[in-house]
């Protein structure tokens, strides 16, 4: 099993939801991505997912692509942000998981960029956008290295593509809350416990949600219905307040300890018990 499968196994047998925690890899610099890592673990998220700095994010609200372009001015690459995974690695337990682009990964080489993440540490890889349907010859290389690609599920995504983004996506299905870019929203959108409930009949895959999730309530909102909550741009807005204080990393963990508490007043239970994919396989 991967890093990924153990935890979400670990945190299932005890009725726990995931807090997978962003943050934009080298905002406001590499040496703070690691402590900003190290202090997420310590404060109770389950897995990490590191931004790697893209010039043309389309997928991004103006929080985090502010973010990546600060990244990108202070020199992070990708292969800074695998150097830097690659020394953090011993100093965190947690699964690492890149949200990157396309270009970035194929400009690295496909094979290569597999193998050295998966040297590095890192757990999974989002590439946010490569459709399921063009992802096979970076698949065919991740597989074998053991790098899980992890697919993203739409609101508008049809019930054939769901079906394929569940049998295709390693580690957890990203299910992606609204249409439109990354960035804080006021309200979960209504429609979205039947949109998790849809992709239940077809998997019994971990599935966490992300995309406008930025308040403790909204985390413990999403724990009643899937099995982890992704916060992005509210920990990256912090981040970007509070660059150059001597307090950065302690008020980011503070905050991440408080959305944590938030997924343990989601309530316990499997929330595959009432899954008929589940049941399929009982």
């Amino acid at each position: 099993m991967s890093r990924l499968d153990t935890t979400f196994a670990r945190l299932r047998a005890r009725g726990a939801r995931a807090l997978v925690a962003y943050v934009t890899a080298g905002d406001p610099s590499l040496a703070d991505t690691r402590r900003l890592v190290i202090e997420a673990e310590r404060r109770g998220a389950d897995v990490i997912e590191l931004g790697v700095p893209f010039s043309d994010p389309i997928a991004e609200g103006p929080v985090i692509q502010r973010a990546m372009n600060r990244a990108l001015a202070a020199g992070a690459t990708m292969a800074r942000v695998l150097e830097t995974v690659a020394t953090m690695r011993a100093e965190v337990s947690v699964p690492l998981v890149l949200l990157t682009y396309y270009n970035p990964v194929l400009a690295f080489g496909l094979k290569a960029f597999a193998r050295t993440a998966a040297d590095a540490g890192v757990d999974g890889a989002i590439v946010a956008d490569l459709p399921p349907e063009e992802a096979g010859p970076l698949a065919a290389e991740a597989e074998p290295a053991g790098l899980d690609l992890i697919h993203l599920v739409a609101p508008t995504s049809t019930p054939p593509r769901v079906r394929l983004i569940a049998r295709r996506s390693r580690g957890f299905i990203y299910v992606v809350s609204v249409t439109g870019v990354t960035g804080e929203r006021q309200e979960i959108p209504a429609d979205l416990a039947a949109q998790i409930r849809t992709l239940r009949l077809v998997t019994t895959k971990p599935v966490c949600v992300g995309f406008g999730i930025s308040t403790p309530a909204q985390v413990a909102a999403i724990g009643r219905l899937a099995d982890g909550a992704i916060v992005g741009s509210a920990i990256v807005r912090m981040i970007e307040e509070r660059a150059g204080s001597r307090t950065l990393v302690e008020e980011v963990g503070n905050f991440i300890a408080e959305l944590k508490a938030g997924l343990s007043e989601a309530g316990g239970g499997d929330p595959l018990q009432t899954s008929p994919a589940a049941r399929r396989k009982a």
